[in-house]
């Protein structure tokens, strides 16, 4: 049996190596680094691919994060509601811009935003919601867009993990995650659905002057060239990474595929232990299980974790430590917010490996060592 990984991109990158390496070497031999044809392309299949009219890439998820409440005009003291049950990344940014978190519980089957809590969570500071897309599971996203529109409320949506996911509407339209709010950002992460060989991100958007706001931004706030005309940043997609995604753009469906093959392996071996529930799916979202992520009970969570790496198996635990309860929010009343369901998730959550080429001999392996620790 092949050694097991969290994530496998080594063995992925072998597949489709010839593609990989012939658009790195165009890079290479047009010495066109920064910018040109090939970050262009990117973003106009990675748009057409979303069916999202704009995609602004940059240099990482939480620069594009950061990016979308500066194009959006958010400003010190105004509010942003999200949930604490995210990676940090999510809300780091709003602070850094002194935009005050107001941290909202989730589901506790779905893991992500509950559109009531954002309700209950809405003052005359708030200017904007970030829904989390957590482990590849779509937020409900028709409910917190009436909820935007009802308070005239900006939704920057965190897709960094749930690229690919479709989400389905009441009235049966269908729309990629990412594509629904005013922004949806992602980020391509290696260990990403669709990962670079480095770090990148990017922006969607479908209003055409908050797409020009988008690229303004990202580029030193400048119009054109040494025109600068609101403050900015530096945040590029170098075009060696946009070549490597553009090969693997094409191959993101079948990884996907393969995933939710993996997920429903796992699903059918924990199918009535009582000690565990699976990951949720609800009819209006299909699940791109970035992670497949299980929830414990009456189980000893970190022994299993221990358990699982003393006998080869990797596991790991997204996220011990909530957000409102991390030091850095400390100045922003992070330790005042009452999110029993948060605090209950993170001491009962641990994700398994699922990657694209997972194999069954692997899957039953780690599943006989997870009902071993079980059924101790």
């Amino acid at each position: 049996m092949k050694p097991l990984q969290m994530v496998d991109t080594k063995t992925q990158y072998f597949k489709i190596k010839p593609e990989v390496d012939a658009a790195v070497m165009e890079v290479m031999e047009s010495s066109m680094f920064i910018g040109g044809k090939v970050v262009n392309d990117f973003a106009d299949n990675l748009a057409k691919y979303h069916g999202s009219k704009h995609c602004i890439p940059c240099a990482n998820g939480t620069d594009a994060l950061q990016i979308a409440m500066m194009a959006l005009g958010l400003q010190p003291g105004d509010e942003v509601i999200t949930p604490s049950f995210t990676y940090i990344a999510t809300v780091e940014v709003a602070a850094l811009l002194h935009i005050k978190p107001i941290f909202a519980e989730v589901n506790p089957q779905t893991f992500c935003i509950d559109p009531e809590a954002i309700e209950k969570a809405i003052t005359p500071k708030t200017k904007a919601i970030i829904p989390v897309h957590l482990y590849g599971h779509a937020a409900d996203m028709e409910k917190i867009m009436a909820i935007a529109a009802k308070h005239h409320l900006f939704v920057i949506e965190d897709n960094a993990q749930a690229i690919g996911c479709d989400y389905t509407f009441s009235d049966g339209m269908v729309k990629k995650t990412g594509t629904i709010g005013h922004i949806g950002c992602t980020s391509f992460y290696p260990s990403k659905n669709l990962g670079a060989f480095g770090d990148g991100g990017a922006m969607f958007t479908d209003d055409d002057e908050l797409a020009a706001r988008l690229r303004m931004i990202a580029s030193h706030g400048q119009s054109k060239r040494y025109y600068h005309d609101v403050v900015g940043c530096n945040s590029r997609l170098d075009a060696i990474q946009a070549a490597i995604l553009n090969i693997k753009l094409k191959h993101l469906d079948e990884y996907i595929s393969a995933r939710r093959k993996a997920a429903g392996f796992y699903d059918r071996a924990f199918a009535g232990n009582k000690s565990i529930t699976v990951p949720f799916r609800d009819g209006n979202n299909k699940h791109v299980f970035h992670q497949y992520t299980l929830l414990l009970h009456g189980v000893d969570r970190d022994g299993l974790h221990k358990f699982l790496a003393d006998e080869g198996v990797p596991s790991m635990i997204y996220y011990p430590v909530p957000a409102h309860r991390q030091k850095m929010f400390d100045a922003f009343g992070g330790s005042d917010f009452q999110l029993p369901v948060t605090d209950w998730l993170t001491e009962r959550v641990i994700s398994l490996p699922i990657h694209t080429e997972l194999d069954e001999e692997q899957q039953q392996f780690i599943v006989d060592k997870v009902l071993a620790f079980l059924n101790k």
